[in-house]
């Protein structure tokens, strides 16, 4: 026994020697670069209209109750149909007692109820899962990003409704700043910025940073050889930091998912916060990132 314990310690010292630790080549080699700031998640200022809505429309409460009828129909009509198939075919289920066939109805339902999740799964509105799209799409992508984190001076600002759970921390958006639109747009460029230090495409990084930033970049990047193999498997995204003056508009954005390496067989947590920056004395500037926080 004492042997068997030494020849087993032996192999698992091998074993972890033999094996290097490899990781995924991400955006940014996994350091930090440029300006860094303090953030925090916010939280959400004024509570939910939801009893408010349903004393004001009284159906709604209706509509929660039939779709626990629904539910309930659903399942009683599973098990009505497992009596309705014993009942027509009771010659061949002669020894099945009342509650096995409850129990095939209710493993019906279930299973229907799986497929129907599992279909919806697939068409994520976010479309986390979606791979990376090619460059071909970068420049679009880029200017979609730019007309939605514009301020639309008609649109309240989320300022009113959210505020950094750190007091220190402000979170004062621009009058009209479209959150939802930035977030999505956020999303796609993290996959894009990916992609493109994958391929080497610096061209591409420098449309979305910051000319201090990309020369750090650029020197990071130049320490891998050849085309990386990184690939994002879902990433989202929130605000951690907001604030503007006359002149400038700042942002944080807190990115988290994973990573993946197919060459190498490596699977990673994305845990990066990129400053963004954006020049309000010009009408068409785009938001640069002015730091990377990993």
């Amino acid at each position: 026994m004492k042997r068997f314990f030494t020849i087993f310690a032996l192999i698992l010292t091998v074993s972890f020697m033999a094996t290097p630790h490899a990781e995924a080549k991400k955006f940014g080699g996994g350091k930090s670069f440029g300006k860094s700031f303090k953030t925090a998640p916010v939280k959400q200022q004024k509570p939910q209209q939801t009893d408010t809505l349903k004393q004001q429309n009284p159906t709604a409460n209706q509509a929660g109750k039939s779709s626990k009828k629904g539910l309930m129909g659903g399942l009683l009509g599973g098990l009505l149909a497992g009596g309705l198939l014993a009942a027509f075919f009771g010659g061949a289920f002669e020894g099945i007692q009342f509650m096995d066939i409850l129990i095939f109805g209710l493993i019906a339902f279930v299973i229907f109820k799986l497929f129907k999740t599992m279909r919806g799964a697939k068409t994520t509105p976010m479309g986390h899962r979606e791979a990376y799209a090619g460059n071909s799409q970068h420049k679009q992508s880029h200017q979609q990003f730019r007309q939605a984190a514009a301020p639309e001076m008609n649109t309240a600002s989320a300022s009113e409704d959210f505020a950094s759970t750190d007091s220190d921390v402000p979170f004062n958006l621009t009058p009209g700043f479209n959150m939802n639109a930035f977030l999505n747009g956020a999303r796609e460029h993290y996959r894009i910025l990916q992609g493109a230090w994958n391929h080497n495409e610096l061209e591409t990084i420098r449309e979305y940073v910051s000319p201090a930033l990309l020369e750090d970049l650029m020197a990071e990047r130049a320490k891998l050889e050849g085309e990386q193999h990184t690939e994002v498997m879902y990433v989202d995204a929130e605000l951690v930091r907001a604030d503007y003056d006359a002149n400038i508009a700042q942002l944080s954005v807190q990115f988290t998912g994973r990573y993946k390496d197919r060459h190498e067989g490596v699977e990673e947590e994305i845990t990066d916060i990129w400053h963004l920056e954006r020049d309000l004395r010009s009408s068409n500037a785009p938001w640069l990132i002015v730091g990377i926080q990993a």
